[in-house]
C-alpha cells in the first residue's frame, strides 16, 4: 500500500476518534445551572442598599397572578386613562410599591398634584429602584420608568416638575401598591411538603404571593447545609418560606395550596424521596394561623382514608438553602 494512503487512513482515524470523543465528552457535560442576574435595590423598611435576585417571568406566568388592568399596564405597557386611577389624595405617611414585586419605588411625600390626571413624583425612594430607557412609541420621544427587580412598566419621567428636582414621575396607579409608614404589609408563612424545588414553585404561582425562599427548617443542627440535611442528622424539613399580602390571599387560602401538591398521608415521604427532610409540616407564626392550619387538618382528614401524618408546630428558625437552590425549576427552565 502506498505510505501516503497509510498516512491518510491514519489521519482520518484520529479525526474520526477525537471527533467522537469530543462529542461524548459534550453530552455528559453538563453546563451548571445559571444563577439569576442580581440587582441592587434601596430596602427602606432595612434603610440599607441589598442584593436581591431579578424577578423573571413570562407574560404568561405574569397574566396568571395580575389582574387584567395591572397586566395591561405593567407587562403589556399600558397606559390608565387619566383622571380615572385608583390613587386618590393620601394625607398619611407611607410608600407607594411596585404591584409585581412588592419593590420601594415612591413616597407619598414626594407626591405631588400635576393637574395631568395620573399620579405625580418628583423623585424616586432610590434611583437604585428604577431604571430608565428612551421610548420611542406614540410618534414622540420620551423616557420610559421601568420597576429596576422585575421590569414592570410604571409610566414615564418628564422634565416639567416641582423644586427640589424639576421631575415629574407621571405612573400608572395600576402599577403601584401603597403601604401605610410602619404597616407591615405582608405576612409570612412556612410549609413543608416534600422537595422544596416542587413546593416553591406550586406557591409561586400563588396571586398574592410576593416572595419565596427555600431552605430549611425545624431542626436542631445550627447553619444546615443541603448536604448535611439530605444526610438525616439535622432533623431540618425541607422548606419554603412565603412573603404573601393577606389583602389578596389569605392563610387559609395558602393551606389550601399546601393540601393540594402533597400527599399530607406519607410519613417523612413524597414519592421517590424518603427521609425525616421530606415530611409534611406547617410552620405556624402565631395563634390564628395555628387554628387555622388544625382546623385546615381537621377538614382534610374527611378527604382522606389514611391518617394525615402533617406536622404543625411553632416555626423555629429558617435557614436559606445554597443559592443555586432558590428559584430552581425557574433557573432550569432558562438553561
Amino acid at each position: 500500500m502506498n505510505p501516503w494512503t497509510i498516512i491518510t487512513i491514519f489521519i482520518i482515524i484520529i479525526l474520526i476518534v477525537s471527533g467522537s470523543a469530543w462529542i461524548f465528552i459534550k453530552k455528559e457535560t453538563k453546563e451548571p445551572l445559571k444563577e439569576p442576574p442580581k440587582v441592587k435595590i434601596f430596602d427602606s423598611r432595612l434603610n440599607t442598599v441589598v442584593l436581591v435576585d431579578k424577578i423573571i417571568k413570562s407574560d404568561a406566568e405574569w397574566k396568571k397572578i395580575l389582574t387584567p388592568k395591572q397586566y395591561e399596564v405593567t407587562t403589556k405597557k399600558g397606559t390608565e386613562r387619566p383622571f380615572a386611577c385608583a390613587i386618590k389624595e393620601i394625607k398619611i405617611k407611607g410608600l407607594y410599591k411596585c404591584v409585581r414585586c412588592g419593590t420601594d419605588l415612591f413616597r407619598e411625600m414626594s407626591k405631588f398634584e400635576s393637574g395631568t390626571g395620573w399620579p405625580s413624583f418628583f423623585e424616586p425612594i432610590s434611583e437604585l429602584n428604577i431604571k430608565k430607557k428612551k421610548d420611542f412609541s406614540q410618534g414622540m420621544v420620551r423616557t420610559e420608568v421601568l420597576c429596576a427587580r422585575c421590569n414592570s412598566h410604571l409610566g414615564h419621567v418628564f422634565s416639567d416638575g416641582p423644586p427640589p428636582t424639576g421631575k415629574r414621575y407621571c405612573i400608572n396607579s395600576v402599577a403601584l401598591r401603597f403601604v401605610k409608614e410602619g404597616e407591615d404589609e405582608l405576612s409570612q408563612a412556612t410549609f413543608g411538603a416534600g422537595c422544596f424545588w416542587h413546593v416553591e414553585e406550586e406557591f409561586m404561582k400563588v396571586n398574592g404571593v410576593i416572595d419565596t425562599a427555600v431552605g430549611f427548617a425545624g431542626g436542631e443542627v445550627p447553619d444546615p447545609t443541603y448536604e448535611k440535611v439530605c444526610g438525616g442528622k439535622t432533623g431540618h424539613a425541607e422548606a419554603v418560606h412565603l412573603k404573601y399580602d393577606p389583602k389578596v390571599i389569605s392563610y387559609e387560602k395558602l393551606l389550601g395550596v399546601f393540601w393540594d401538591i402533597h400527599d399530607p398521608t406519607t410519613l417523612n415521604r413524597q414519592g421517590p424521596d424518603i427521609g425525616e427532610q421530606y415530611r409534611s409540616v406547617i410552620f405556624y407564626y402565631n395563634e390564628e394561623q395555628k387554628k387555622a392550619a388544625e382546623k385546615s387538618k381537621e377538614d382534610q382528614q374527611k378527604k382522606h382514608k389514611d391518617p394525615i401524618v402533617t406536622e404543625i408546630v411553632p416555626a423555629s428558625d429558617f435557614f436559606r438553602a445554597e443559592e443555586y437552590h432558590q428559584k430552581y425549576f425557574e433557573k432550569k427552565r432558562g438553561e
